[in-house]
């Protein structure tokens, strides 16, 4: 299984390459979030999804080494708690030493710290980025003002922002905004956001012998949405990265797109 990737730019003209399907880790602690990431790597995530207020980097990472897969296989974000501004190299500092890496792929400022955009925060993200602690930064929960502001008053963008997304969520306008600012959409709760028994949902799933989960996480993918769906079920975790044996057709797409 071959799951596609989107590409961040990197500072130095080079690039990351980010799974379009990763694995979130939200509300999950202690052997729940051990088991759950050992789980999703086995069943072939290669993008795995904490932060700083999960409480579960160390699981994460102590899951990451026991998987055997190697590190460089994997993209691995964290985030910063808005609470921390002003405390972001401790924070990343923690944040590394739980997870056991050198290195994360991905930072995110979790919420805009005090609804503010928080140009002083970032700047603690670049100075990260550009001393290798991390080798993309980005931000969650954020406007697309918010993401000027951000590279107006530093000279560097966001390259993510994750925000929630679903059928029922779907904003074409934003989407075309952040896209406009070369950013990536990362949609959080795909399926918790759905109503999942819709007749609509139902009957496309039928039509492809498929899950209801999975048309909707496959209807993320055709809007080259990057997705995080959760799960502490192994059967689900599976499900829910077997995506690519079917296709939703144009008619079935604008029917989610209105749910």
């Amino acid at each position: 299984m071959t799951v596609p990737t989107v590409t961040l730019p990197l500072p130095d003209g080079s690039a990351a390459e980010m799974p379009m399907v990763g694995f979130g880790t939200w509300r999950m602690r202690g052997q729940q979030a051990y088991d759950a990431t050992r789980a999703a790597l086995d069943a072939g995530y290669r993008h795995i999804d904490t932060a700083t207020m999960y409480g579960n980097e160390a699981e994460v990472g102590r899951a990451l080494r026991d998987s055997g897969v190697p590190r460089e296989d994997v993209f691995l974000t964290t985030k910063l708690l808005a609470e921390d501004a002003g405390r972001e190299k401790r924070a990343l500092t923690d944040s590394l030493r739980n997870l056991g890496v050198q290195q994360v792929d991905l930072w995110l400022i979790h919420w805009p710290p005090g609804g503010l955009a928080a140009p002083g925060v970032w700047r603690e993200f670049i100075s990260a980025q550009d001393s290798g602690f991390v080798r993309s930064i980005g931000v969650s929960n954020y406007a697309p003002e918010q993401i000027d502001e951000l590279a107006e008053a530093t000279g560097r963008r966001p390259v993510v922002d994750q925000i929630p997304w679903s059928p029922a969520r779907h904003d074409a306008p934003l989407l075309a905004d952040l896209r406009s600012r070369e950013v990536v959409v990362e949609g959080y709760s795909p399926i918790k956001r759905t109503p999942m028994d819709s007749p609509v949902l139902a009957e496309i799933a039928g039509r492809h012998g498929r899950t209801p989960a999975q048309v909707v996480l496959r209807w993320h993918l055709q809007h080259d949405i990057v997705i995080i769906p959760k799960s502490a079920h192994p059967d689900r975790i599976a499900e829910n990265i077997d995506l690519f044996g079917f296709t939703l057709t144009d008619e079935e797409m604008h029917a989610l797109d209105r749910l």
